[in-house]
């Protein structure tokens, strides 16, 4: 009887053994390890997240980073003599010392475009030609300085107009260079670096109207041999949309051109979309509910089931942002309003989301 008591105890100590050795396991795996055989996860990042707790979790968690904002045609270019290297730099060499990928984005935006690239010494519009060289030069010096330590670039960001009836956006750069700047950003891109990956970059791409527009630009610029790879979907998603038939047609129609696809700016608002900025309301209050955590982890669950569904096609998954600590959303489009878009809660710990995007089960 003594003997059979602790044959029993054995096994039910080993068993606790088994599962802690499985936790244990199952702990120490990050996004990146869950997802080694299908594509990068990578992450948006400024240089304020590459110590401490948050470049912990970037390394423990991610294999791609992309400069949040360290990149874009301003913040780096701020007057045409002068470029400011610094922050893009220094997370360039975190990645490099730490054999992380980068996604450079992004080289030409109508938004924080530096107001100099536009205007002559007088103060009045450039001409198309003098637009072009500038955005060559651009180009030429952010692409090759980074040749061979960043595989992709977001070349063109959002240049479908918002306005359904409309094509392009009535940017300065259309309006100076007509659809001209989209097809030369691409070719100067190529030239200063023919293996990098080049992608068109864009938000709300899973709406049929604008998916539709987004298609007719891919398709012209493949048509005419533009060296364009792949397109970009941002991904800056909500507890209301997209719908799982909307992504998967998405992913089928621009894929269908021979173009890789990326989730670029990945997060799932808590909130409703709302296009224009406004300040918060008396009364409102943002404490994020059991509803929405569920809803949220139903959304992350099915996003992934079909990005894997499509690892095919698919060549990288970014989230915009690490935690809720932090993100862009609490500030648009309403300022000082709490979102928690993402799969870190304040705490950099893994809120419940997390545990469907890595459970394979459907």
């Amino acid at each position: 009887m003594k003997i059979l008591i602790y044959s029993a105890a054995l096994l039910i100590l080993a068993g606790c053994k088994s599962r802690k050795e499985q936790t244990t396991t199952t702990s120490n795996k990050g996004l990146k390890d869950y997802y080694q055989s299908y594509f990068p996860i990578g992450v948006a990042v400024g240089p304020q997240s590459l110590t401490g707790p948050n470049a912990e979790l970037i390394l423990k968690e991610f294999n791609s980073v992309t400069p949040e904002n360290a990149m874009k045609m301003g913040p780096i270019h701020p007057e045409e003599n002068r470029y400011f290297w610094r922050d893009a730099d220094s997370i360039v060499n975190f990645a490099q010392k730490n054999e992380i990928k980068v996604r450079g984005h992004n080289l030409c935006w109508h938004e924080q475009a530096p107001k100099w690239m536009f205007k002559d010494d007088q103060g009045n519009e450039v001409s198309k030609e003098v637009l072009l060289k500038r955005l060559k030069d651009h180009i030429t010096e952010v692409v090759s300085r980074y040749k061979g330590k960043i595989y992709a670039w977001d070349v063109v960001n959002e240049a479908i107009d918002d306005d359904s009836t409309k094509f392009l956006r009535n940017s300065l750069w259309y309006k100076i260079c007509g659809d001209d700047f989209i097809i030369k950003a691409f070719e100067y891109a190529h030239a200063a670096d023919p293996e990098a990956q080049l992608f068109y970059n864009d938000y709300n791409t899973e709406r049929p109207e604008k998916r539709e527009r987004i298609y007719k630009l891919l398709k012209q610029l493949v048509d005419a041999k533009v060296p364009v790879h792949g397109v970009g979907l941002q991904g800056h998603w909500s507890l209301f949309e997209p719908t799982q038939q909307e992504l998967r047609k998405a992913i089928e129609q621009f894929s269908s051109l021979g173009l890789k696809v990326q989730v670029t700016e990945l997060d799932v608002s808590v909130y409703s979309w709302e296009k224009n900025q406004r300040p918060l309301r008396d009364g409102e209050k943002f404490d994020l509910t059991s509803d929405q955590e569920q809803k949220q982890m139903q959304v992350y669950k099915n996003v992934f089931q079909i990005f894997r569904d499509y690892k095919s096609v698919i060549t990288g998954i970014t989230f915009w942002n690490i935690s809720d600590q932090h993100t862009w959303l609490d500030e648009y489009p309403v300022k000082g309003r709490k979102n928690y878009p993402l799969l870190f809660d304040q705490n950099l710990q893994r809120k419940k989301a997390y545990w469907e995007v890595v459970n394979f089960k459907k």
